[in-house]
Protein backbone atom coordinates (compact mmCIF):
# COMPACT_ATOMS: atom_id res chain seq x y z
CA UNK A 1 0.00 0.00 0.00
CA UNK A 2 1.70 2.95 -1.04
CA UNK A 3 1.46 6.66 0.35
CA UNK A 4 0.51 9.90 -1.28
CA UNK A 5 0.39 13.43 -0.04
CA UNK A 6 -2.03 15.84 -1.46
CA UNK A 7 -3.09 19.68 -0.69
CA UNK A 8 -6.65 19.59 1.04
CA UNK A 9 -9.66 20.45 -0.80
CA UNK A 10 -12.60 22.11 -0.44
CA UNK A 11 -14.39 18.93 -0.87
CA UNK A 12 -12.44 17.43 2.32
CA UNK A 13 -13.90 19.80 4.92
CA UNK A 14 -16.36 17.41 6.04
CA UNK A 15 -13.63 14.27 6.44
CA UNK A 16 -11.67 16.80 7.94
CA UNK A 17 -14.04 17.18 11.04
CA UNK A 18 -14.29 13.49 11.27
CA UNK A 19 -10.56 13.57 11.54
CA UNK A 20 -10.08 16.17 13.90
CA UNK A 21 -12.95 16.33 15.94
CA UNK A 22 -11.23 14.05 18.03
CA UNK A 23 -9.74 14.08 21.79
CA UNK A 24 -6.34 13.00 20.83
CA UNK A 25 -5.89 16.11 18.48
CA UNK A 26 -7.43 18.57 21.22
CA UNK A 27 -4.67 17.17 23.77
CA UNK A 28 -1.57 16.97 20.85
CA UNK A 29 -1.97 19.50 19.08
CA UNK A 30 -3.20 23.55 18.47
CA UNK A 31 -6.84 22.01 16.90
CA UNK A 32 -9.88 23.78 18.24
CA UNK A 33 -12.26 21.60 19.86
CA UNK A 34 -15.19 21.16 19.04
CA UNK A 35 -13.46 20.55 15.36
CA UNK A 36 -17.20 21.72 13.51
CA UNK A 37 -17.38 22.53 9.97
CA UNK A 38 -16.76 26.29 10.52
CA UNK A 39 -13.38 25.36 12.03
CA UNK A 40 -12.65 23.26 8.77
CA UNK A 41 -13.56 25.96 6.93
CA UNK A 42 -11.47 28.58 8.87
CA UNK A 43 -8.35 25.75 9.14
CA UNK A 44 -8.10 25.29 5.31
CA UNK A 45 -8.24 29.31 4.50
CA UNK A 46 -5.40 29.81 6.83
CA UNK A 47 -3.42 26.75 5.19
CA UNK A 48 -3.73 27.93 1.80
CA UNK A 49 -2.29 31.85 3.35
CA UNK A 50 0.36 29.36 5.22
CA UNK A 51 1.22 28.05 1.82
CA UNK A 52 1.07 31.17 -0.23
CA UNK A 53 3.16 32.79 2.35
CA UNK A 54 5.94 30.04 2.00
CA UNK A 55 5.37 29.46 5.53
CA UNK A 56 3.82 26.38 5.71
CA UNK A 57 2.67 23.01 3.49
CA UNK A 58 0.08 21.60 5.43
CA UNK A 59 -0.98 17.81 2.52
CA UNK A 60 -3.70 15.15 3.21
CA UNK A 61 -2.09 11.76 4.01
CA UNK A 62 -3.72 9.30 1.78
CA UNK A 63 -2.85 5.72 0.15
CA UNK A 64 -5.04 6.47 -3.04
CA UNK A 65 -4.57 9.80 -3.33
CA UNK A 66 -7.80 10.62 -2.89
CA UNK A 67 -9.88 9.74 0.86
CA UNK A 68 -7.80 11.63 3.40
CA UNK A 69 -6.88 9.24 6.45
CA UNK A 70 -4.38 12.56 8.25
CA UNK A 71 -2.49 15.55 7.57
CA UNK A 72 1.26 16.09 7.83
CA UNK A 73 2.76 19.75 7.69
CA UNK A 74 6.26 21.30 6.62
CA UNK A 75 6.44 24.50 8.53
CA UNK A 76 9.51 26.54 7.93
CA UNK A 77 11.33 28.10 10.98
CA UNK A 78 14.13 30.44 11.14
CA UNK A 79 16.41 29.90 14.09
CA UNK A 80 19.09 31.69 14.54
CA UNK A 81 20.42 32.03 11.47
CA UNK A 82 19.67 28.37 10.09
CA UNK A 83 16.71 27.20 8.10
CA UNK A 84 14.71 24.33 9.86
CA UNK A 85 11.95 22.57 8.84
CA UNK A 86 9.52 21.38 11.38
CA UNK A 87 7.41 18.74 10.32
CA UNK A 88 4.31 17.99 12.27
CA UNK A 89 1.22 15.51 11.77
CA UNK A 90 -1.64 13.72 12.88
CA UNK A 91 -3.15 10.76 11.67
CA UNK A 92 -7.10 10.00 12.44
CA UNK A 93 -8.16 7.62 14.95
CA UNK A 94 -9.63 4.95 12.57
CA UNK A 95 -6.60 4.51 10.70
CA UNK A 96 -4.22 4.58 13.55
CA UNK A 97 -1.39 1.70 13.96
CA UNK A 98 -0.99 1.31 9.91
CA UNK A 99 2.67 3.38 9.93
CA UNK A 100 1.08 5.95 8.37
CA UNK A 101 2.30 8.60 10.12
CA UNK A 102 6.29 7.69 10.56
CA UNK A 103 6.15 6.74 6.10
CA UNK A 104 4.86 10.50 5.80
CA UNK A 105 7.18 11.57 8.15
CA UNK A 106 9.76 9.74 6.64
CA UNK A 107 8.74 11.39 2.90
CA UNK A 108 8.68 14.55 4.05
CA UNK A 109 12.08 14.14 5.86
CA UNK A 110 13.64 13.30 2.65
CA UNK A 111 12.04 15.78 0.76
CA UNK A 112 13.14 18.78 3.25
CA UNK A 113 16.39 17.67 3.42
CA UNK A 114 17.54 16.40 0.24
CA UNK A 115 15.80 18.29 -2.10
CA UNK A 116 15.09 21.15 -0.38
CA UNK A 117 18.47 21.03 1.61
CA UNK A 118 17.07 22.70 5.21
CA UNK A 119 19.18 23.12 7.05
CA UNK A 120 17.62 21.18 9.85
CA UNK A 121 14.45 19.01 9.61
CA UNK A 122 13.02 18.92 13.53
CA UNK A 123 9.83 17.91 15.47
CA UNK A 124 8.71 19.75 18.26
CA UNK A 125 6.89 16.37 20.88
CA UNK A 126 4.73 17.03 23.86
CA UNK A 127 6.88 14.44 26.11
CA UNK A 128 3.70 13.18 27.05
CA UNK A 129 3.20 11.86 23.43
CA UNK A 130 4.44 8.76 23.81
CA UNK A 131 3.24 7.75 20.24
CA UNK A 132 4.48 10.69 18.28
CA UNK A 133 7.73 9.81 20.20
CA UNK A 134 7.54 6.54 18.44
CA UNK A 135 7.22 7.85 15.38
CA UNK A 136 10.12 10.00 15.98
CA UNK A 137 12.52 7.43 16.83
CA UNK A 138 11.76 4.87 14.42
CA UNK A 139 11.83 7.52 11.53
CA UNK A 140 15.29 8.52 12.45
CA UNK A 141 15.31 11.46 14.68
CA UNK A 142 16.79 11.82 18.31
CA UNK A 143 16.02 13.64 21.43
CA UNK A 144 18.18 17.01 21.95
CA UNK A 145 19.18 19.10 24.70
CA UNK A 146 17.60 22.29 23.51
CA UNK A 147 15.34 23.95 26.04
CA UNK A 148 11.49 23.00 25.77
CA UNK A 149 9.82 25.34 23.07
CA UNK A 150 6.49 26.69 24.91
CA UNK A 151 3.61 27.33 22.63
CA UNK A 152 -0.22 28.04 23.60
CA UNK A 153 -2.93 26.55 22.22
CA UNK A 154 -6.57 28.06 21.11
CA UNK A 155 -7.82 27.09 24.78
CA UNK A 156 -5.10 29.31 26.27
CA UNK A 157 -3.16 26.72 27.76
CA UNK A 158 0.82 26.58 27.15
CA UNK A 159 2.76 23.44 26.65
CA UNK A 160 6.22 22.80 26.10
CA UNK A 161 7.40 20.57 23.36
CA UNK A 162 10.91 18.94 23.10
CA UNK A 163 12.74 18.90 20.28
CA UNK A 164 13.75 16.22 17.70
CA UNK A 165 16.58 16.53 15.36
CA UNK A 166 16.78 14.24 12.37
CA UNK A 167 19.72 12.22 12.74
CA UNK A 168 22.18 13.16 9.79
CA UNK A 169 22.40 16.20 11.52
CA UNK A 170 25.58 16.92 13.06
Amino acid sequence: MGLHLREWADDDLPVMVGLFDDPQFYQWTPLASPFDLSAAQAYLSRAREQRDAGRVVQLAVTTDGHAAMGEVLLIHREEGGRHAAEIAYGIGAEYRRRRLAARAVELLTRYAHDTLAFDRVILRIDPGNTASEAVARTTGFHLTDEEPVVRERPNGRSVRLRTWAYRSEK
